[in-house]
């Protein structure tokens, strides 16, 4: 399968890195012209990206360059962050990146946006999407995406993976702390109750206690889950949408959320924790080797920016945890403002997870 990799770093963001990344990649994958390529960029290259595309376009003999700029890149050979770099896979022998025009329910649609242009309209068209969001962790820019080997300027780029099929997983990585309860009261954005219990009553209990003892709930750690389906089971099966906290409200025991909450939904409170986003990554492989026919010939992987080598200590064991079950698979990301992904038959744009898709040739 002549499908590969190339990644380069610099002091500076020139166009080299895109050449030399596409070129390290062309070489690997034994080809001279390229049927498509998957670059992405530092947020270095992010004011005039056009250079450096038209460099990859000449070091791949290909003008279909789709990719954007993101606060951090790798491939299955390093991860770069705080730095210049590029990261290329090339595709050839009849695997391409194919335009969308008219989507099917079925089809496995990558797709790249920037921050501004995130709405529930093309989320929930046709296709199940899969992929992340360009620009850094405010959602404030520097960001671009192409598509074509130009900039989009409605900041969104979709392509289907002619040649190939495969398969979608999320790992959304986090320690329930508690069952899912009803949501008894609401106000707004405020979760007032929970099984006609104050929520913050609801959640402190149930804190570990070296985060009691702080003298300030880590908000960052703690999520909201809501689940979908059977509540019992929704937790182990993956079934829920996360959503970040805002602030607690020691005056009316209220809990506000980023997003509102219904009378009658079903939440549970939940701990975001580096060995249970490894555990749930690991579960999240094998279902997606269950749902495979062969063995998988490339891998694109969409980690959040906040669940990257920071948030394992120096090393990501997201993608660790990839390499060391397909050795020599070749496999290209970035660390994200958002993950796009499908769940309970709709796509969702996702807050703290890691969606990985496994691709295999069609012989």
């Amino acid at each position: 399968m002549k499908i590969a990799t190339g990644l380069a770093t610099g002091q500076i963001a020139s166009p080299d890195l895109a050449k030399q990344a596409v070129a390290q990649a062309m070489e690997k994958a034994e080809l001279e012209i390229a049927a498509s390529v998957l670059l992405f960029l530092t947020p270095d290259f992010a004011r005039d990206p056009q250079p450096s595309l038209l460099a990859a376009s000449r070091a791949s003999n290909c003008t279909h360059i789709v990719g954007c700029s993101a606060v951090g890149i790798f491939t299955e050979d390093d991860w770069v962050l705080d730095s210049p770099a590029a990261a290329a896979m090339v595709f050839g022998d009849g695997i391409s990146l194919l335009p969308v025009h008219s989507p099917q329910s079925d089809d496995l649609i990558l797709t790249l946006a920037a921050p501004n242009a995130i709405n529930t309209n093309w989320l929930s068209e046709p296709g199940i999407r899969y992929g992340g969001v360009s620009g850094d962790a405010t959602g404030q820019g520097p960001f671009k995406v192409w598509c074509g080997g130009k900039e989009v300027a409605n900041g969104r780029c979709e392509t289907l993976i002619s040649g190939a099929s495969g398969a979608i997983g999320i790992s959304q990585g986090i320690r329930a702390l508690t069952r899912p309860q009803e949501v008894t009261q609401v106000n707004g954005y405020d979760v007032q109750s929970l099984g006609n219990q104050p929520a913050l009553n609801t959640l402190i209990r149930e804190l570990p206690l070296e985060v009691r003892e702080l003298e300030r709930i880590p908000l960052h750690l703690i999520m909201a889950g809501i689940t979908f389906g059977e509540p019992s089971t929704a937790i182990a099966e993956g079934r829920f949408h996360l959503t970040p906290i805002i602030s607690t409200n020691t005056d009316d025991r209220s809990i506000t959320l980023s997003k509102r909450i219904d009378v009658g939904e079903k939440l549970f409170w939940a701990f975001r924790q580096p060995l249970a986003a490894e555990r749930d990554m690991r579960m999240a492989i094998d279902r997606m080797q269950e749902q495979l026919t062969s063995a998988p010939d490339f891998g694109l992987l969409f980690p959040c920016t906040g669940r990257g080598p920071y948030f394992y200590g120096g090393i990501d064991r997201d993608l660790e945890l990839t390499k060391q079950r397909f050795p020599s698979m070749p496999i290209i990301g970035f660390y994200g403002n958002g993950e796009i992904g499908p769940l309970n038959n709709n796509n969702h744009l996702f807050q703290y997870a890691a969606i990985l898709g496994l691709f295999s040739g069609n012989v």
